[in-house]
């Protein structure tokens, strides 16, 4: 793994306090939001090749940095600095005083890579393991602190410990396992029906609209679900509906705005091919998962913590919320963060 020239860079500085919260070193903080031109060799390639990867990496200038990543359809906007700006995916976990604070960390995020990208057919966990590895080389950082991973993010963390073992400190692991559960993958296999069909068809949109309706029956907990639609059905448009339904529909249509169907099926499949032992990955990790979980079950989480060759952890966080908990729960696990970070 090599890097090669970076083609766009762009770095600003900031405040390094938020809005009635006075900063403890009155450090400025950084961030470059930019593309490196990288070597990786594609798991499904036939030979090396030249990748754009498109990270950010923001916090104090000269603190540590911790590699941060989401499910499929985060970015790598994790937060905004701005305030201006549209917070990021986890921004009530990743900012000025928060649980991964930013005059403490530097933190280190990356758009998920496709095979158009990479030039294949299928993206592995694997790929964005080795992008990240390489991009540590390029920014001159020798070790990251630690890699904190939820959903996909929590696989290509277990990836880049087996290939990168070096490379960073300590695991992180919410709501991801060492491999997908097989009732998962037939949910995201249905999913993945419904969007080529949609591509067969002519009716990209409305299938992929479809698919992340029921992508979400997925990622929330029966509890949710019992507590917010409970009602009985309304008579409109000629039909009945159901309370439940405005709900998906407005979740389908805000997904199409920001996400493209061919982006979709490849990280969807992605998750479906990784494939780790844990037997080979030393380094410490703290998992954390959720009981009302249906993707990621806790079963798979205590394997994991048992096969683990280091040392782990599992921390149990009760939450209605299901695999979206790490996203709905900034209060439960912003204490779970700072322990395992310390």
């Amino acid at each position: 793994m090599t890097f090669l020239p970076e083609s766009r860079y762009v770095e600003t500085s900031h405040a390094a306090f938020a809005e009635g919260l006075e900063p403890r070193h009155a450090r400025p903080l950084t961030a470059q939001r930019s593309t490196r031109r990288l070597q990786l060799t594609p798991k499904y390639g036939s030979g090396p090749r030249e990748v754009e990867v498109r990270y950010l990496w923001c916090g104090a200038p000269d603190a540590p940095t911790l590699i941060v990543q989401g499910g499929i359809s985060a970015s790598r906007d994790v937060t905004a600095l701005d305030g201006d700006s549209a917070p990021g995916w986890w921004q009530a976990l990743v900012g000025t005083g928060a649980a991964i604070d930013l005059e403490r960390w530097r933190v280190l995020a990356i758009d998920w890579l496709t095979p158009a990208e990479l030039g294949v057919d299928s993206v592995s966990s694997e790929d964005q393991a080795d992008a990240l590895a390489a991009l540590l080389q390029a920014l001159a950082i020798p070790q990251a602190h630690a890699f904190v991973g939820s959903s996909y993010g929590a696989m290509v963390a277990l990836a880049f410990a087996a290939r990168h073992p070096r490379c960073v400190d300590r695991l992180l692991l919410l709501a991801g396992a060492h491999r997908p559960h097989p009732l998962a993958t037939a949910q995201r296999s249905v999913q993945r029906g419904i969007v080529r069909l949609g591509q067969s068809t002519g009716r990209v949109d409305e299938a992929l609209a479809l698919a992340r309706q029921l992508a979400i029956t997925t990622y929330r907990g029966s509890g949710e679900f019992g507590r917010r639609f409970a009602g009985g059905p309304e008579w409109r448009d000629e039909r009945f509906h159901f309370p439940v339904e405005d709900y998906l529909e407005h979740q389908g249509r805000r997904f199409v705005e920001r996400f493209d169907a061919d982006r979709f099926l490849a990280l969807s499949e992605s998750i479906d091919l990784h494939d780790v032992a844990p037997e080979q990955i030393p380094t410490p990790a703290t998992l954390i998962g959720f009981p009302s979980d249906r993707l990621v079950p806790l079963a798979d989480l205590c394997e994991l913590q048992r096969r683990l060759h280091g040392p782990a952890t599992l921390e149990v966080v009760e939450s209605p919320y299901g695999h979206d908990a790490f996203l709905k729960e900034p209060e439960q696990l912003a204490p779970l963060l700072r322990e395992a970070l310390a």
